[in-house]
């Protein structure tokens, strides 16, 4: 007798999902660069607008090369619906402002990226609504911050650059009873590391930029969860444009064939950073979730498969010893992306946090002398070489 056929696996997925081949019948599905789509008739345009009909109208709305993207990534989150957007940034504030009205209620961990935490200081107050920021790690203070109008939970875990763990199962419970929606930037961890739908979360959304391309090429967003929340969402995106352009969603598509092989070898080689540094004489703290000394690490087991590829370091000697470390690196690029193919490293206080007051950075742990490395895919072997170099006194 056979045996039941399973489902397929992750990569499987990742690598058959593929939109509709043309007359040609092309192996590798091309990408459709069009701003619009013919109609059959006057009335199959009528009848497209309407809703009445399925098809293609305008890339703005709706293009192969995107939904093949989207449905790849529908996949892998465990979600049934999602939007693709032109930038990580796009997502975050598209998967917010399409949930929340004037006089609404958000509560957010105080460890989000910098321009998370701009666009709820300082952009969304001017549509009345608010937002209180609570500690990473404390699910009580979630609790705590729940007022009548909360509407939506946010974080990220974990976070940039402090690598601080949301506990997503726990936190969504507390949201969930209260009638709030869960939103999780799962950039760091990508699908392959973390499922927060699959935790509890009501939304998961995605800087593509990052690890999904992991190649530094193109730019791009998504936003992920139910389809009655995702019907909201393309709602608002539909009519502010913050569309992802078919080449990108081509690029990114074909990038998710080996999101899993690219990332297991980010974290085999951060980790091994991140222990090689741990004990180093120059450098005061290293932060890694996989670390024993990091203080959630059972939890970081616990909830994602391997520690992600980013590693954040207190040199010692504050900003003056960071920005010379940077400064000596031969062969580490000194950029503000990561996820990308080639180690980076950046200093936060100075350039992805600049905006935030200097009491926000230090609640952020972000001090003078605080390195992120966004570890790359080269032998490891070199990578140590090279902050072994930058950090040594010759």
């Amino acid at each position: 007798m056979a045996a039941a056929r399973q489902e397929p696996g992750f990569d499987t997925r990742a690598i058959r999902t593929q939109a509709a081949r043309s007359g040609h019948r092309e192996h590798s599905v091309p990408v459709y660069l069009t701003s619009s789509f013919v109609f059959d008739s006057a009335e199959q345009g009528r009848d497209l607008f309407a809703g009445a009909a399925d098809g293609l109208v305008y890339s703005r709305y709706g293009n192969p090369s995107v939904d093949e993207f989207v449905e790849k990534l529908c996949i892998m989150e465990g979600a049934e619906d999602g939007v693709a957007t032109a930038t990580g940034m796009a997502a975050m504030f598209a998967s917010i402002a399409s949930l929340v009205s004037a006089g609404d209620h958000v509560v957010c961990s105080r460890a989000v990226f910098g321009s998370t935490s701009q666009i709820l200081t300082r952009i969304l107050p001017k549509w009345g609504v608010e937002t209180t920021f609570v500690p990473p790690d404390d699910p009580d203070a979630w609790r705590r911050a729940l007022r009548p109008k909360t509407r939506v939970f946010f974080a990220e875990t974990p976070s940039n650059p402090g690598l601080d763990l949301i506990d997503i199962e726990a936190v969504a419970t507390i949201a969930h009873e209260a009638g709030a929606l869960f939103i999780v930037d799962n950039c760091f961890a990508t699908p392959w590391l973390q499922q927060p739908a699959r935790l509890g979360a009501d939304i998961v959304t995605h800087s593509a930029t990052k690890f999904m391309d992991g190649q530094g090429r193109v730019l791009g967003g998504a936003i992920l969860g139910p389809r009655e929340i995702i019907t909201d969402v393309r709602f608002f995106a539909r009519q502010t444009g913050p569309a992802l352009s078919p080449f990108n969603a081509w690029i990114l598509s074909k990038s998710l064939e080996t999101l899993s092989l690219r990332v297991d070898r980010h974290c085999e080689n951060a980790e091994a950073v991140a222990r090689h540094l741990s004990g180093h004489p120059a450098v005061e703290r290293a932060r890694y979730p996989f670390l024993e000394s990091h203080p959630q690490h059972e939890l970081a087991r616990r909830q994602m498969r391997h520690g992600g590829g980013l590693v954040t370091i207190d040199v010692a000697g504050g900003e003056p010893a960071a920005m010379r470390f940077i400064n000596r690196l031969q062969m580490i690029s000194r950029s503000s992306n990561l996820g990308d193919s080639r180690s980076i490293a950046t200093h936060p206080r100075t350039t992805t946090h600049a905006k935030l007051s200097e009491d926000q950075r230090l609640e952020l742990g972000i001090l003078p002398g605080t390195v992120r490395l966004a570890i790359g895919l080269e032998n490891r072997e070199d990578i140590i070489a090279d902050i072994d170099h930058a950090l040594g006194e010759d």
